[in-house]
């Protein structure tokens, strides 16, 4: 840091690390490839799995987020989205819930979060983490 080495301590508030290929805080099954990180979408779109790069060292600490991000305050969500029109929208996608009770669904409405294509697209594109599979939903349990 300022051309100094120095012992620092990387805290990662809405971020996950992402160590990249031959790191060697790795464990031994991913130092071939990198750091899974594991970037969820919402109940009803989808998530994803990245790996971690030598890039992202440099770049930020070797992190990268650990989800889409929420585009409004929970409270917004449920003035918008009602919980028993996301249940159903859900299920048409072929999504099951099962939530304790529909108040909670309307927080977590799909549309109260981020794009998460355009938000793994941009940690790709900017060399934090490689795009490695795509997960669809089938199933959330909302608690």
């Amino acid at each position: 840091m300022d051309g100094r080495v120095k012992t620092l301590l990387v805290h990662r508030k809405g971020a996950t690390r992402a160590l990249g290929p031959h790191h060697p805080d790795l464990p031994a099954a991913f130092r071939g490839v990198g750091q899974p990180v594991i970037v969820g979408g919402s109940m009803g779109t989808a998530s994803a799995i990245l790996t971690g790069t030598d890039a992202a060292e440099s770049l930020s600490f070797s992190s990268a987020c650990h989800g889409a991000g929420r585009a409004m305050s929970r409270k917004q969500a449920l003035k918008r989205f009602n919980g028993r029109g996301v249940l159903q929208e859900l299920a048409a996608r072929g999504v099951s819930i099962r939530a304790h009770d529909l108040r909670g669904l309307g927080e977590e409405a799909p549309g109260a979060y981020k794009d998460i294509e355009d938000v793994v697209a941009a940690v790709h594109a900017l060399g934090l983490a490689t795009t490695t599979a795509r997960l669809r939903p089938l199933a959330c349990i909302k608690g």
